[in-house]
């Protein structure tokens, strides 16, 4: 094991680097263009054995990346914002085709007007294509989780996108445990698919599929889908007992007797963590739970994290218009059948890179604390009109 204080745009290119990546596809766009940079030099200088492809849009990158997974290579990509909604049509075909490229986006608002700071209104977006989804805290998850991606991925036949904010994470330095490769290589075995291109063995993909067979593959897909949350958790347990770290798929913090559970995913979650001790030493059961993946979206991991709390409360960096936030909502599909279902408190906070402080969590404790009920389904926090 090697440690490296890295930005997390960096601690991407370790882990694709130790997951021995075999293509990359490259078009930077700010704030995650520092992944791409460090593979070409690990490309460049033999670090990684790999076919470093710089293309002239970011549909051409995952189409590349689709390319090479058909082929039986392991492929990666990363994005941003913009990038990553130019890549929608792709997004779904990869789905279609079965391929488990792994993408890494640094979740970054969108325009119009420009912006480059961090909320998850990308990634979320895109919610219903049929990748996975992964957010993290830290640049240790960041590394760990993209490592991850790849053994679930590669199992259930499915794209994974792991998804980092932009700037608190992208170009922040910590230290960060990095393994060996012949660690990583004995959790993550080759890229073998049963079915790719060759020209030794011709086959053809994609074709078209009559009424009579498309539902049939969209129901696998489903499936897949909903397996792959078993095999995430399967892959994180064996990924603790190699490298002694876990990311739980939902992970709780002090929520065993806690009457207020705060919901966060990313690095609201971190900062969340102080608020909690601190209201804590003032003897009040506040607790936390992070959602890590969010596709397939963790039901019953949900349920039983929030079971015991009296209200909830969950900050969304993140608004679908008209609706609130994105994972408040599916919070609330989750519960809606529980018997007993506390009242749920929706914040939306942190836009377009607005800081979420202590203070602002702690405010969104505070109010969610003194109201019996929500007064509003969506509640703004941090508003200057």
């Amino acid at each position: 094991m090697t440690t490296k204080v890295l930005e997390g745009t960096h601690a991407i290119s370790w882990a694709v680097q130790r997951s021995r990546a075999a293509v990359i596809a490259a078009y930077p766009i700010t704030p995650s263009s520092g992944v791409v940079e460090l593979l070409a030099e690990m490309c460049a200088d033999g670090r990684l054995d790999a076919r470093f492809v710089a293309v002239e849009s970011e549909h051409s990158a995952l189409a590349t990346c689709a390319g090479a997974s058909q082929t039986g290579m392991r492929a990666f990509t990363a994005t941003s914002s913009h990038g990553l909604l130019y890549m929608h049509e792709m997004l779904h075909w990869c789905v279609g085709a079965r391929l488990p490229i792994v993408l890494a986006n640094v979740n970054r608002a969108v325009g119009s007007p420009w912006n480059i700071f961090a909320d998850q209104n990308d990634s979320l977006s895109q919610r219903d294509t049929g990748w996975l989804q992964y957010y993290c805290e830290d640049n240790q998850e960041v590394l760990d989780t993209i490592i991850q991606a790849y053994k679930v991925a590669e199992r259930v036949l499915l794209p994974a996108m792991v998804c980092l904010d932009a700037f608190f994470l992208s170009h922040t330095s910590e230290p960060v445990s990095i393994p060996e490769p012949h660690e990583v290589d004995a959790y993550l075995p080759p890229f073998a698919p049963d079915y790719f291109l060759s020209p030794d063995e011709p086959h053809a993909f994609g074709g078209l599929s009559a009424a009579d067979g498309y539902m049939e593959l969209r129901a696998r897909i489903d499936a897949a889908m909903r397996h792959a949350e078993q095999v995430a958790e399967e892959a994180d347990e064996e990924f603790g007992r190699l490298f002694g770290r876990r990311h739980p798929l939902v992970e709780t913090y002090k929520t065993d007797d806690a009457d207020i559970v705060l919901v966060a995913s990313g690095t609201v979650a971190g900062t969340a963590r102080e608020v909690i001790d601190a209201r804590r030493a003032r003897g009040e059961r506040v607790g936390l739970v992070k959602i890590h993946l969010f596709r397939p979206f963790p039901f019953t991991p949900i349920r039983r994290a929030v079971s015991g709390a009296k209200k909830i409360a969950i900050i969304d960096r993140n608004v679908s218009f008209g609706h609130g936030g994105i994972m408040a909502s599916e919070l609330r599909s989750a519960m809606c059948a529980h018997p007993l279902a506390p009242p749920i408190f929706s914040f939306i906070a942190g836009l377009g890179g607005r800081d979420i402080t202590p203070q602002t969590i702690d405010d969104v404790v505070a109010h969610t604390i003194q109201q019996e009920q929500p007064e509003a389904d969506t509640l703004w926090v941090g508003l200057k009109e």
